[in-house]
């Protein structure tokens, strides 16, 4: 399965390089948007589930690895859960 990464801007302008298992990801998220916290945490969970499924569908068991990042996700987004404008920008794929 083709790898991916996609990388964010927090809004506290802190950098991070997210891990997909799938190219799903370009499905839920653009490059160059920006999302509201809620709506960037939906996307990249429902992203992250799929993309871990079509591991699971193709050998068998699922991607630890795309949960685990959905895990960092959840962390690093703490923080910011209280600030009603808080966003996230997709800056690119890799």
């Amino acid at each position: 399965m083709p790898v991916m990464h996609f990388h964010v801007v927090w809004p506290d302008q802190t950098q991070t390089r997210c891990y997909s298992p799938s190219l799903v990801v370009q499905d839920y998220l653009q490059v160059g948007h920006s999302y509201p916290l809620h709506d960037f945490l939906q996307r990249s969970h429902e992203a992250l589930h799929i993309a871990s499924e079509r591991v699971r569908a193709k050998y068998g068991f699922a991607c630890s690895q795309a949960m685990d990042q959905w895990a960092e996700i959840e962390h690093l987004a703490a923080p910011f859960q209280t600030q009603a404008d808080a966003q996230v920008l997709v800056t690119a794929f890799s």
